[in-house]
């Protein structure tokens, strides 16, 4: 009797804690390279304490960059978003593992009652009389998890919470890098104002002298009137550049948590500054990209999803008791003698769904697939985004080196035209074409060193950036 006592016993345990329906999650494999390709003939700064970590916007030395970055964790809205997305699902495990334990409850209930009677039937009360009654009653009810459906919820909602997290994680990171590169826009907007500023100094020096020639008979109008429409729509040009400015302007306000007019950014003459940045194994993106953790946790979600739909298989087992007391009249309701109680079970199985369950898991099974997909989907597309800014990083130097010799030969030949000009040795289309090529070559060099900085800025984010903190800070 002892021994079918413990065997009950143990089976009850076995199916309350060891039986669970559904595929366990396994991680699948992807195929990561050792290396990336773009790395050979790229050599990173040493050493690596250089690599971005919490503050790694501090490696472009941008006051403006140092200011702002870490608003972007408590104000943007985005980050507001996912963090409150975040809170949900977090809310969505407490809520499924709550199934996995009993529902407690207590309900009272009194009444009184007034009855009325004269003994023949008749509805006029001569004696009327008040009665009451009471009762008072705790109840249990329970769904045991025999085949694992509620604790497949759990492991679903808590890897959907993850990806959370890793959403968090990822939505920090973008608008951060957003905010960089919104920063190196404004800044190369700035410079670019200061170059055009120049410019126009020099076309207005270059009309000075072709309207002195002109008015000394040496330069027909026509050169004049060219000279003067040159300075003119450079300034065009130039006046343009205070709309690009001011929009970059909003857009950083914006990505701070700011109303645009509340935030006034002075003008700047200095750039960001480009950062040697080491690159770590492509490995490392699985850990680091907090895209692929998504992808990862909700691949895990979708595994756990298969085992919810499979356990629908089974039957719904619930157990309830209640144990209270109840009386009438209400006098002496906790005495022994009004002691009450119930046991049941209710157990319910579908027999004929018309294919519905099977419809389930497949679909479950499915949107796994898909998952999967995604996942090595994300993967790759991780390793191509590595691969592009090494390419630009890598390739965009050579560029810069041979425009900075260009840039000094324009500067030169400019100079030597204009002298010629005005010593009357060589006509304005060869002085005025000296001067546009230099303001060419010149903003030839601003934009490749903008790209440079804007592909260290990706680099940052799509390597992972920074170490990841122990969890998700909260957005105030």
């Amino acid at each position: 009797m002892k021994t079918s006592r413990t065997f009950l016993v143990a089976s009850v345990a076995w199916l309350l804690h060891g039986c669970m329906v559904g595929p366990d999650y396994k991680k699948p494999d992807v195929a990561m390279p050792v290396a990336y390709k773009e790395l050979p003939g790229w050599h990173p700064a040493e050493p690596a304490d250089a690599a971005p970590k919490g503050d790694w916007w501090s490696v472009f030395h941008d006051p403006l960059l140092d200011q702002l970055e870490p608003m972007v964790t408590v104000s943007n809205q985005t980050v507001r978003q996912s963090y409150a997305n975040y809170q949900e699902a977090l809310a969505e495990v407490q809520v499924a593992r709550s199934a996995l334990f009993p529902t407690i409850g207590i309900t009272g209930s009194a009444t009184k009652q007034r009855s009325a009677s004269n003994g023949s039937g008749n509805s006029v009360s001569v004696n009327p009389g008040i009665r009451t009654a009471g009762s008072l009653e705790g109840n249990v009810s329970w769904a045991p998890d025999f085949w694992g459906k509620t604790r497949r919820t759990v492991e679903q909602n808590k890897a959907t919470a993850e990806a959370g997290a890793a959403t968090l994680a990822n939505a920090t990171l973008t608008e951060q890098v957003a905010l960089a590169t919104a920063v190196i826009d404004l800044r190369v907007t700035d410079a670019n104002i200061d170059l055009l500023t120049h410019t126009v100094d020099a076309y207005k020096e270059f009309l000075r002298v072709v309207a002195n020639q002109g008015n000394a008979g040496i330069t027909p109008p026509s050169d004049v009137i060219a000279a003067r429409t040159q300075l003119e729509n450079a300034q065009s040009n130039l006046i343009a550049l205070g709309v690009s400015r001011a929009r970059y302007a909003h857009a950083i306000a914006v990505l701070v948590g700011k109303n645009p007019e509340d935030l006034d950014i002075p003008h700047s003459t200095a750039l960001p500054t480009l950062p040697s940045l080491p690159v770590g194994m492509p490995s490392t993106l699985l850990q680091r990209r907090p895209d692929i953790a998504v992808a990862e946790r909700e691949m895990a979600a979708q595994n756990a999803a298969i085992g919810v739909a499979v356990a629908a298989y089974y039957p719904d087992i619930t157990l309830s008791g209640a144990d209270g007391f109840s009386q009438s009249p209400l006098a002496g309701l906790l005495h022994v003698a009004n002691h009450v109680w119930s046991l049941g079970a209710d157990v319910s199985e579908t027999i004929f769904d018309a294919g519905a369950r099977h419809g389930q898991v497949a679909a479950a099974r499915a949107s796994y697939e898909s998952a999967v997909a995604n996942y090595r989907g994300t993967v790759l597309t991780a390793l191509q985004n590595v691969e592009d800014d090494l390419a630009g990083i890598r390739i965009l130097a050579r560029q810069a080196e041979v425009l900075d010799t260009a840039v000094s030969d324009a500067t030169r030949g400019s100079e030597i035209a204009f002298n010629e000009y005005k010593a009357g040795t060589v006509d304005y289309t060869t002085a005025i074409t000296a001067q546009t090529t230099l303001y060419g070559t010149q903003q030839n060099a601003l934009d490749v060193r903008e790209q440079r900085l804007l592909d260290a800025v990706s680099l940052i984010g799509d390597t992972g950036g920074p170490v990841a903190n122990t969890g998700p800070s909260e957005p105030r």
